[in-house]
């Protein structure tokens, strides 16, 4: 049987994660003054882009939309005909949503890569209930942010002490496509790499 450590140290892939964003809506951005707003959306962004490009399982997940803005369309454009959950309870912590839960666990997959806002809330929340349901958890921290400084870092920080795994976008969707033999890679270099960051500065 795979230990935990075991787990951690078999690299993501398309067949062995799903990836699960959490409350990106418009009132959520406004509260953030963490980092760089565009920066923290375009990683979002990017790692969605991703996984659709690979066929990677991606669950979305909204609070009070009525209030707080639905989940953005730079995302949910991505996946037409695909529902963002609104959480039918006012809670933190996405995975009490009977609709985002099952449709998480419905994937199969035991690795989790997850990230939203605001970092220290509903972003931490919900990974801590995937680690305490067994599942492996990847935290996406460049696409997250929070209220201040203090409270994105010590959210990071309570996290990697309950033992999510910290990755950044260029770093995951890296992860996910092995390597440049990935018929994807094309594909992933123009709408992944080139919008995010310098690492691949071609067009």
């Amino acid at each position: 049987m795979t230990t935990t450590h075991e787990g951690k140290l078999e690299l993501l892939t398309d067949k062995n994660s799903v990836l699960v964003l959490v409350d990106y809506q418009s009132a959520m951005f406004k509260g953030v003054a963490s980092g760089d707003k565009t920066i923290i959306k375009n990683a979002a962004v990017c790692a969605a882009k991703a996984a659709g490009i690979l066929g990677i399982p991606v669950v979305l997940s909204a609070i009070n939309p009525e209030k707080l803005g639905k989940f953005i369309p730079e995302i949910t454009q991505l996946f037409p005909g695909q529902e963002a959950f609104a959480r039918k309870i006012p809670s933190f912590d996405a995975f009490e949503d009977e609709k985002t839960w099952n449709a998480f666990k419905k994937t199969g997959r035991k690795k989790l890569v997850v990230s939203g806002l605001w970092t220290s809330m509903c972003f931490a929340y919900t990974a801590l209930h995937a680690l305490k349901e067994g599942y492996e958890v990847y935290g996406l921290m460049d696409a997250a942010g929070d209220s201040t400084a203090d409270a994105h870092q010590f959210g990071i920080e309570r996290m990697l002490q309950a033992g999510v795994v910290p990755i950044t976008l260029e770093s995951l969707v890296s992860e996910w496509m092995h390597d440049w033999a990935n018929p994807k890679a094309g594909e992933l270099v123009k709408e992944v790499y080139t919008r995010y960051g310098a690492m691949i500065g071609m067009e």
